[in-house]
């Protein structure tokens, strides 16, 4: 716990699967309640001011919720809201930017980067997000390392 008495989590023991389903949800509680009650994920960590939880199972499956911010935004009114979004890791992004670039890909953001709380630390990636030709949102990211939470 750090020093608010939280108890965010930490990484899945096994570490982070290199493909992960983020599921858009429309309240994090029932979601919550059906994957670690019913079908016996538990939370591996969380990011609760997010509405977020990436969960794992004891066979070795992983998965994160997420609801989404009720705010609309331009880009809402543009296109329905995806219900899903694959998340890959890959061990070097240029390559990736290279062919998008290559390929005169669109990308809805990034290269940025960003860290993350992961658990009891934080972790950092390089991120581009994207969609493939039928709307399925992608994040393709390379992680870039790890440090602790920073104490206030």
């Amino acid at each position: 716990m750090n020093k608010t008495g939280i108890d965010y989590g930490k990484p899945p023991k096994g570490g982070l699967a290199p493909i992960v389903c983020e599921l858009y949800v429309n309240e994090i509680a029932a979601s919550l309640h059906f994957w670690c009650d019913i079908l016996g994920f538990e939370i591996a960590y969380q990011r609760p001011e997010e509405r977020f939880a990436y969960l794992h199972s004891p066979s070795g499956a992983q998965l994160m919720l997420y609801q989404p911010n009720e705010s609309i935004t331009l880009e809402k009114l543009a296109e329905p809201e995806p219900k899903a979004m694959l998340q890959i890791f890959v061990d070097n992004l240029l390559p990736i930017e290279t062919s998008l670039k290559k390929h005169d890909w669109p990308v809805l953001r990034g290269p940025e980067t960003v860290w993350r709380r992961y658990g009891d630390r934080m972790r950092g990636n390089r991120e581009i997000r994207l969609s493939d030709p039928d709307g399925h949102r992608v994040l393709v990211a390379e992680g870039i390392g790890e440090r602790p939470l920073c104490q206030n």
